[in-house]
């Protein structure tokens, strides 16, 4: 048993391991007080279990009661409060925690028994059940009716793809931006960010008119930032680390499958590109856009391709040279130079500045994201052939806003993002999805997210998608429906120990202190190498 004092709340008199307990509330205890998500603790016989309340109803001993209630009389009803009437909370074991706080966590397999006490949890609950912050065991939030920090372990949250989740104005940038800093303050991982909105590299913009800090602001030179747009950034006052651009003859087939809707395009149209490649290989989209009519003819009848869909592609592709970054070719030496940052240790910010549509993102998050997949496999290939431990790849986190787009049903099987989701893990690269329509991420690949950070959701299709490849959902789903619109999240998975409601972290001054508390070791590294520069090579 724990040394400390909790309070007591009640005792169970009813339920099952796979539905859930039924616990009656003691008659000081006031209903209102009893929030879903809050946690409790049942003290068993061998086990205490962390368990969350997933409901909260009013019951009554006698239904006559109910049919002629007091009419306003306080004296009455209080008479009648905890003896005919009283309340119960349904709760849902998470973690068993044996009695010897010496043992670890354990999963729920079992039940206490009839009138096992409930107490409400206290700071060393929390503290024994998601450890204390440092090191990878990074603060989140706080429990909603408590001032105890919740954490995630940051070394388990990479090892697999994440998703971030919740309707427009729910604050989902700002948790993203909770977890980049974490990552980047723990150095368990590199970070490559496609910044649709400019959201992360730089100061950013609030709801209420205020700015924040950015990565850069915060970690320096270990952030590294892109642009496709300089001239956007520059009027933001964001020095950049280079400009990408994109040459015709850079992008591949694969490049434009899952920009089937943001074009147009038709399932022939597809197959037609792939005759092209075959054809022309890395100059199949040039050769296209300048064939004319008599040209596409004679294409046709070669390959036996269908005019008119080779027609209607080049039509469509002709949209892709107009954006201002794509040119007939195409220095690429900033993306190899990106991809080595990423290899090195540091962190990565691609703004896309005025190129904010979708076609835009989807067309260099793509082609950029296959050469790193490309990159990262040999790295692997070549570490497993030396066994040597300096030879393994640095584990990379690429986050992705409007995530649906990529890893929708239709194009999750086709494109790398999808291929990443359900198999890169192994060699090192995983993903950050961040979305409002949970329901339109291919279920297969939500069922691969290790770990789901969520705010709130109204769409019932949304909320069981989070919950794909979850048991024991149903309370959860309860909990997930009552959080308020603003800094509530749910989060569940591999990175936590057990699902768990939070008031997340302000991403405000105190946090900033906190996260440059120390430095990464990359960055110590860093420094000390530019110090014997300098001392190697004085300035004149």
């Amino acid at each position: 048993m724990t040394s400390f004092t909790r309070s007591k709340l009640g005792v169970v008199t009813s339920g099952s391991l796979v539905e859930g307990l039924t616990a009656r509330l003691e008659a000081r205890e006031s209903v209102e007080d009893m929030r879903v998500g809050k946690f409790v603790v049942i003290q068993g016989e061998k086990h205490e279990f962390f368990s969350m309340i997933t409901d909260v109803v009013l019951e009554a001993t006698n239904q006559k009661v109910l049919i002629d209630p007091p009419d306003g009389d306080l004296f009455v009803r209080e008479v009648l409060t905890g003896t005919s009437t009283y309340g119960t909370l349904e709760l849902m074991p998470r973690l068993m925690l044996p009695t010897d706080l010496e043992q670890g966590l354990l999963p729920v397999k079992t039940i206490p028994r009839h009138f096992s006490a409930v107490y409400e949890a206290q700071e060393e609950d929390f503290t024994r059940v998601f450890g204390e912050e440092g090191g990878a065991h990074f603060e989140i939030g706080r429990p909603l009716d408590m001032d105890v920090p919740v954490c995630i372990n940051l070394e388990r949250l990479v090892e697999r793809s994440n998703g971030i989740f919740g309707k427009s104005g729910t604050g989902k940038s700002f948790l993203t931006r909770l977890l980049l800093c974490g990552m980047i303050h723990a150095n368990v991982a590199g970070n490559l960010i496609f910044d649709m909105h400019s959201e992360y590299g730089w100061d950013a913009n609030t709801e209420e008119g205020g700015f924040v800090k950015g990565l850069r602001q915060l970690f320096g030179s270990d952030v590294l930032i892109y642009s496709l747009d300089p001239d956007t950034s520059r009027r933001r006052n964001v020095s950049i680390d280079g400009q990408v651009m994109i040459g015709l003859d850079q992008i591949d087939v694969e490049d434009i499958t899952p920009l089937e809707n943001e074009l147009n395009l038709s399932s022939t149209a597809t197959e037609s590109a792939y005759l092209l490649a075959d054809r022309f290989k890395q100059q199949w989209m040039r050769q296209l856009l300048a064939m004319d009519s008599e040209a596409l003819k004679e294409f046709a009848e070669s390959t036996g391709a269908h005019v008119g869909a080779i027609s209607a592609l080049k039509r469509k592709l002709g949209q892709i040279p107009r954006l201002g970054f794509v040119r007939d070719q195409a220095d690429f030496s900033v993306v190899d130079r990106i991809i080595d940052a990423l290899a090195g240790g540091r962190h990565v910010v691609l703004e896309f500045g005025r190129y904010d549509s979708g076609l835009a993102y989807m067309l260099v998050a793509n082609i950029i994201t296959r050469r790193i997949r490309r990159r990262w496999v040999e790295q692997t290939e070549y570490f497993l052939n030396t066994k040597n431990p300096a030879d393994r790849p640095r584990q990379l986190m690429i986050t992705i806003e409007e995530a649906h787009k990529f890893l929708n049903p239709t194009t999750a099987r086709q494109t790398i993002f999808g291929t990443i989701a359900r198999e890169l893990r192994k060699y090192g690269v995983t993903l950050l999805v961040v979305d409002q329509r949970p329901s339109s991420i291919d279920a297969e690949v939500m069922s691969q997210l290790g770990t789901r950070v969520t705010a709130l959701l109204n769409d019932d299709k949304d909320i069981d998608a989070v919950f794909t490849g979850v048991s024991g959902s149903t309370g959860l789903k309860a909990v997930l429906a009552s959080l308020d619109s603003k800094q509530q999240a749910l989060v569940l998975g591999h990175a936590v120990p057990m699902p768990v409601v939070v008031r997340t972290r302000p991403y405000d001054q105190e946090f900033y202190k906190a996260v440059g508390r120390r430095a990464t070791g990359t960055t110590e590294a860093r420094r000390k190498a530019e110090v014997e520069m300098e001392e190697l090579f004085p300035e004149v």
